[in-house]
C-alpha cells in the first residue's frame, strides 16, 4: 500500500510558490516534500494533493522523445491492410480521417483528427519544449500557458480510443475478408502503452522542478 503523509495547512505568509489546493475542497497547504512513493492527502476531506514525482519526472524526457517515434511510425506506416475479393486495400491514421471526410463525415473525421492527431502531438511537442529547456536550466519563455496548455488538451487526447475501435473492427472484419495487421497499428499500441506512463505525470509539477532545478 502506497504510503501517506497528511500536509500541513498553509499559514499566514507563507510562501506563495509552494502552495497547493485541494482540487476537491479548495484548502490550500503548504507544499512539503515527499520520500519516493509517498502522496500527501487533504487533511480537510482526504483527496490526494500530489504524489512524489522525482522519478517519474527523470524519465518524462526519454518517454516523450519515445512517445514522438512512435507517434511518426504510426502515421507513416499503414494501420492495417485488408483483400476481400481480389481487391486488396491498406490505409494509415491520416489516411482514415481523409476517408471519413471524403464520404461527408466532417465532423467525424474532425473528431478524429482532434483526439487522435492534433491534441496528442501538441500534448507531447509542449512537454518536449519545456523538459528540453530546463534540462538546460533555463526558464522556458510561456511556461505558465503552455503547463496549461497541456492540462487543457490532456484529456482530449484519446488514442487508446481509436486502437480499441479499431481491434474491435479488425476482429468483425476478420470473418468476411483477409485482414494483415501494418507496422502502425504494433507501433500505436506501443505508443498508448507510453502515453499511459506519461499521463501518470502531473503536469503541476513542472512548476516545482523550475524552481529547485533538474532532480539528481
Amino acid at each position: 500500500m502506497t504510503p501517506n503523509r497528511d500536509v500541513a495547512a498553509s499559514a499566514p505568509g507563507a510562501d506563495r510558490q509552494h502552495l497547493v489546493a485541494c482540487e476537491y475542497c479548495d484548502a490550500v497547504y503548504q507544499r512539503a516534500d515527499l520520500a519516493t512513493g509517498e502522496q500527501a492527502l487533504c487533511r480537510r476531506c482526504g483527496g490526494s494533493l500530489y504524489r512524489e514525482s522525482r522519478r517519474a519526472y527523470q524519465q518524462l524526457l526519454p518517454l516523450v522523445a519515445t512517445a514522438l517515434i512512435l507517434f511518426l511510425l504510426s502515421n507513416v506506416f499503414p494501420i492495417v491492410e485488408m483483400e476481400l475479393k481480389g481487391i486488396r486495400a491498406k490505409t494509415t491514421l491520416w489516411g482514415a480521417v481523409q476517408a471519413l471526410y471524403a464520404d461527408h463525415m466532417v465532423l467525424v473525421a474532425l473528431l478524429v483528427f482532434a483526439t487522435t492527431i492534433l491534441f496528442p502531438l501538441a500534448e507531447m511537442m509542449m512537454m518536449l519544449y519545456l523538459l528540453v529547456q530546463m534540462g538546460r536550466r533555463r526558464v522556458p519563455t510561456g511556461f505558465a500557458r503552455i503547463v496549461r496548455g497541456i492540462q487543457l488538451t490532456r484529456p482530449w487526447g484519446m488514442i487508446e480510443v481509436y486502437l480499441l475501435g479499431v481491434v474491435v473492427t479488425l476482429v468483425k472484419l476478420s470473418s468476411v475478408a483477409d485482414i494483415l495487421a501494418g507496422p502502425a497499428l504494433w507501433s500505436f499500441s506501443a505508443l498508448v502503452v507510453v502515453l499511459a506512463t506519461m499521463l501518470s505525470f502531473d503536469p503541476r509539477d513542472l512548476w516545482q522542478y523550475l524552481a529547485k532545478g533538474p532532480p539528481r
